[in-house]
């Protein structure tokens, strides 16, 4: 059994602030785990934009506080994300989260597992990094 909080990892190397400077991530549930899903708080801050496109993963968000527009860039629809609102990248979308004037807090839900070294690159990727085999 595992117990932590997202209190005690601020600040470790689970605690993930993006190059892009418009998130941070506490990564609570890692690929060392090896449960299958990493879990995460993300904030994206007040007044940013982020576009994303998960190519090899599948992710579900859910909004705990803040509220932002997502955009799905393969159609152009957009929805208005608020708390306890869902949305999950199914598809492998290419999107675009404009947060409002207040932070987005968001848990979410990533399989295959992230390892915590990730960050988005040039298109929004995060690689498909895995962690090695223990001997």
């Amino acid at each position: 059994m595992i117990v932590r909080s997202f209190k005690e990892i601020e600040g470790t190397d689970r605690h993930i602030k993006s190059e892009s400077g418009t998130w941070e991530s506490k990564r609570i549930v890692l690929a060392k785990e090896k449960v299958g899903f990493s879990v995460h708080e993300t904030i994206l801050y007040a007044n940013t934009e982020t576009s994303m496109w998960y190519a090899n993963h599948i992710e579900a968000v859910v909004c705990t506080e803040g509220e932002a527009e997502l955009t799905d860039r393969e159609t152009g629809k957009t929805y208005t994300i608020t708390p306890g609102t869902m949305y999950l990248l199914n598809g492998h979308e290419r999107h675009t989260l404009k947060v409002k004037e207040k932070d987005f807090r968001c848990i979410c839900v990533f399989n295959p597992p992230v390892t915590g070294r990730e960050d988005h690159d040039e298109n929004g990727v995060y690689p498909l990094l895995t962690e090695p085999e223990e001997v």
